[in-house]
Formats: C-alpha cells, sequence, structure tokens
C-alpha cells in the first residue's frame, strides 16, 4: 500500500482491533471460549495481515488454504470454507491494487479467459443444479481475476524472492510428505491420484530446476535429495497421470536448456527408484512381479493401459452428444439423482459431478461446443507458449529466466490433465496453483528472442541478477 495511508491506516487497525476485543470481552465473553469462533477471528487475523503486505504474503497464503483444505490434516473442515473467503479478498484487493499501476496491461489470453467465464455462466442457466454450477462459475471468475491481478503483483519485480520462495515451499512439502508416507503412513493427499498430481506437476519439474540453477554444492546436495524423494513419492503413488506429467516436466527442462546428461541421468535414477518401490512398497492389489506390469498396467493387463479411463470417456462421450450445444452446467453433470438432495454449501456434492477421466473432456461436457471454444482457446494459448519458450530455451540457455521453470510445471500440468478432472475444477488446489502460474507466465515469456538472449558466458554464477541472470520481458 502507498506509505501516505499507512500512518493513517495502521493506527485505525489497532484500535478497531483493541475496541473489538474490549467488546467481546465485556458483552460477549463466550466467543472468546468458543474455538469455532476464536479460530474464525484467527483466520481473519492472518488474512488481514497477508492482505497488508499483498504483494509477499497473499500468494502463500493462498496455496497454503487450498491446499490445506484438500488434505486429510486437523481444521480441513474450516479451510474448506475459509478457502473462498480467502479467494473474494484475494481477486477484489488485488484487482484494485493492480489497477492503481499505470503500467498495468491485458492480452489475448485475457480476454479468453473473461470469455470463458462468461461461458460458463450461460452454461449454469441450463444446469440441473443451477445454484451449483452458478457458484462453481463464479468461483472461476474470481479465481481468473486473482491470476490476471494478485498473482501478477506476487511476481512483478521480485522474481528471484518469488521463485526462491517456491523452490523452499516444494522442498518442505516433499519432505513432509515423505515423513507422512514412508514413515507414519498417513495418506495426508487421501488417495493416490493426489499424491502423484502434486509430485508430478509441481514438486518434480521445479526441483529439477532447482538443481540446476543450485548455486553450491551444499544447496545443490539437498535440492537433489529433495528431488529423489519427490520422484520416490510420485512412483509410489503408482499414478500413471502424475508421472506423465512429471516426465513432460523434466523433459521441458532437460531438452529445452540442452541438459542430455541431466537427463539420462534422472532417467537412471528413475529407473531405480521404480525398482526400489515395487520392491519395499508394492501395490496391495498387484498380482504381476514386473516392474512393467506395475507401473503401465497396475496389475490389469487384460483392461489394457487405458482400461480405467475408457468407460468415464465413453459415459462423458455420450453425455456430450445428450447436451451437445451448452452442455449440462459448468462444474456439474447430468445424473438421474435428485437435484434437491445435495446440502454442502462450500463442497461439490456427489450428485451433481463424476468422473470424466479428462479435463478436457469434462469441461467439453460442462459448457457444450458453444461454450467449449473459449476454454479451448486459453488451453492453447498455454501450449504455443510453453512450445514457444521451449524453443527460446535451446537457443540462448538461459536457465536462470523466470519463464522456464512456468513452462515446466504448466506443460506437466497439460499432460497430466489430460487423464483427470481438475484443471477447472476451482476449489482444487492445483488448479489454483497451475492457472495462478498460467497468467504469470504470460508476463514473463521473452518477447524477442534477439533484445534478451543472454549468452551462457554472461550468466552470473549465482543466477539471480537485477535483469541479467533474470531475463524479463518486453513490455
Amino acid at each position: 500500500m502507498d506509505e501516505r495511508y499507512t500512518k493513517l491506516i495502521l493506527p485505525i487497525t489497532l484500535l478497531s482491533c483493541c475496541l473489538l476485543a474490549v467488546y467481546l470481552a465485556i458483552f460477549r465473553p463466550g466467543y472468546l471460549s468458543s474455538a469455532r469462533y476464536l479460530g474464525t477471528l484467527i483466520f481473519l487475523q492472518i488474512t488481514a495481515a497477508a492482505i497488508w503486505n499483498y504483494r509477499q504474503r497473499f500468494f502463500v497464503l493462498m496455496v497454503v488454504v487450498f491446499l490445506w483444505a484438500g488434505m486429510a490434516l486437523p481444521l480441513r473442515e474450516a479451510w474448506v470454507s475459509g478457502r473462498w473467503f480467502v479467494l473474494l479478498a484475494g481477486a477484489l484487493v488485488g484487482f484494485v491494487i493492480y489497477m492503481k499501476d499505470r503500467d498495468h496491461h491485458f492480452r489475448l489470453f485475457h480476454l479468453a479467459a473473461s470469455l470463458c467465464v462468461l461461458a460458463a455462466m450461460v452454461s449454469a442457466m441450463v444446469s440441473a443444479y443451477p445454484e451449483q454450477a452458478i457458484l462453481k462459475a463464479l468461483s472461476l471468475m474470481l479465481l481468473f481475476l486473482y491470476g490476471a491481478a494478485g498473482a501478477r503483483l506476487a511476481l512483478m519485480g521480485r522474481e528471484a524472492r518469488f521463485f526462491s520462495g517456491v523452490l523452499l515451499g516444494c522442498e518442505i512439502l516433499v519432505y513432509i510428505s515423505a515423513i507422512s508416507y514412508f514413515i507414519f503412513h498417513l495418506q495426508i493427499f487421501g488417495n493416490p491420484n493426489s499424491l502423484g498430481a502434486v509430485m508430478g506437476v509441481a514438486a518434480v519439474p521445479f526441483l529439477l530446476w532447482g538443481v540446476i540453477i543450485s548455486e553450491g554444492e551444499r544447496q545443490q546436495r539437498r535440492r537433489t535429495f529433495a528431488l529423489v524423494l519427490s520422484v520416490l513419492l510420485l512412483l509410489s503413488s503408482y499414478a500413471r497421470a502424475g508421472i506423465v506429467g512429471g516426465v513432460v516436466g523434466c523433459l521441458v527442462l532437460c531438452i529445452g536448456l540442452r541438459r542430455y546428461r541431466l537427463l539420462i541421468k534422472g532417467l537412471g535414477v528413475a529407473l531405480l527408484s521404480a525398482v526400489l518401490v515395487v520392491g519395499l512398497a508394492p501395490m496391495q492389489e498387484e498380482q504381476a512381479e514386473s516392474v512393467t506390469s506395475s507401473f503401465l498396467y497396475k496389475g490389469h493387463r487384460d483392461e489394457g493401459v487405458l482400461g480405467s479411463r475408457i468407460t468415464a470417456w465413453q459415459r462423458t462421450s455420450e453425455s456430450i452428444q445428450e447436451h451437445p450445444w451448452f452442455g449440462t452446467g459448468f462444474g456439474t453433470s447430468f445424473t438421474h439423482d435428485d437435484p434437491t438432495a445435495h446440502t454442502l454449501a462450500f463442497e461439490s456434492a456427489d450428485e451433481a459431478t463424476r468422473e470424466h477421466g479428462s479435463s478436457y473432456l469434462a469441461i467439453a461436457e460442462w459448457v457444450g461446443l458453444l461454450g467449449v471454444l473459449p476454454f479451448f482457446t486459453l488451453i492453447a494459448l498455454v501450449g504455443f507458449e510453453v512450445i514457444r519458450v521451449m524453443g527460446w530455451m535451446r537457443s540462448v540457455g538461459n536457465a536462470y529466466a523466470p519463464a522456464v521453470p512456468i513452462a515446466a510445471v504448466l506443460a506437466a500440468g497439460l499432460a497430466h490433465a489430460a487423464f483427470e478432472d481438475w484443471l477447472f475444477a476451482v476449489g482444487y488446489y492445483l488448479c489454483v496453483f497451475f492457472w495462478s502460474f498460467a497468467f504469470v507466465f504470460m508476463d514473463v515469456i521473452p518477447r524477442t528472442a534477439p533484445s534478451l538472449a543472454v549468452s551462457r558466458a554472461s550468466q552470473p554464477s549465482g543466477g539471480w541478477s537485477n535483469g541479467v541472470g533474470v531475463v524479463l520481458p518486453q513490455r
């Protein structure tokens, strides 16, 4: 916030909090003895603190809240409802702050995102669950609004600190997950597919990039250890979609940066990890003895590689044929259950959703053939820019550019979304993570390669250096 408002707002805020505390202590003492009200008060204080230092703190709060709401951890129920308040606050406050910047700008990508929201709203009108569909469309609007403003503020002018924080967050998440799964055998992500999604789309690509840009031997060893743990966690999930996503993300980095030796070493480590996982933590229903059968067929060779997806794909295709133009409503699928039976206020009702086996088929069913065009345009723009950045990486070889790790994560996400339903499921933490980075990506992609080219000889030893080691976009 502007300094001219700081001296005025800070004492007013402190005075208001003191008066509220005095009022509750005198007239509503029961509120202070209730765990629910105390939790709400603490949550509001954390949110206010994050808003106060919006650029540095709010993205962290957003990721932590959505991640916590999707994990099997204490206080999960509180975050399930609280995440929507955080998203609302982040979107509105971020938009106001961003619009104050005279250099604010929007591109074709942002226009496509706004058309996606419009298509979602229109499809909600024909849904069998209109209230839920409208709420989901509103949540998509808030997510895209946050991505177009708030997420961009988190990176703008502080690339080094931002990515250092993301790398540290990935390390911490991997360590906590490894302790939970390998030592205490607690599945904090709920199901194996979620573990595979987090590791394959986010942790593995980011940590591999962290190893590439490590400054010293100690830092490189620490990040390499975290990377190996993330690979073990990914393989132990036996989630083929997550494994495919992780492989795609790593290929983007290694091929784009011409790190072929690192690619071969990584392949060897992955094969050894796969053998170790099958030997020490085999699937419960696994009957085959080979590593190939464990990961490729998951013990069900008779069903084929895509046997678990074919039924969901066929059912979704039939639904698209039944509702071809406007779909079944954004975030909802037509079922034979009673539309009024669900009572959940902050989570999707089981009666209105089902598995599709692909995010792309899911959005086609939800909004129909007329509404799917802006969504596919949005996805195509992300894919096109990822390919373009990968080509730029091969010609320039700058591993420190902000676009490099984001391109790897987005490529992994697009590949993973072909086999799982999360790309437009706003309540899912991976959806928030992916689209936040997608909007940021449009600001950091190299616009003109010749003017931004940085030779290998000119790379600083530390990596980050006031526009020298970091390639910034031309506006």
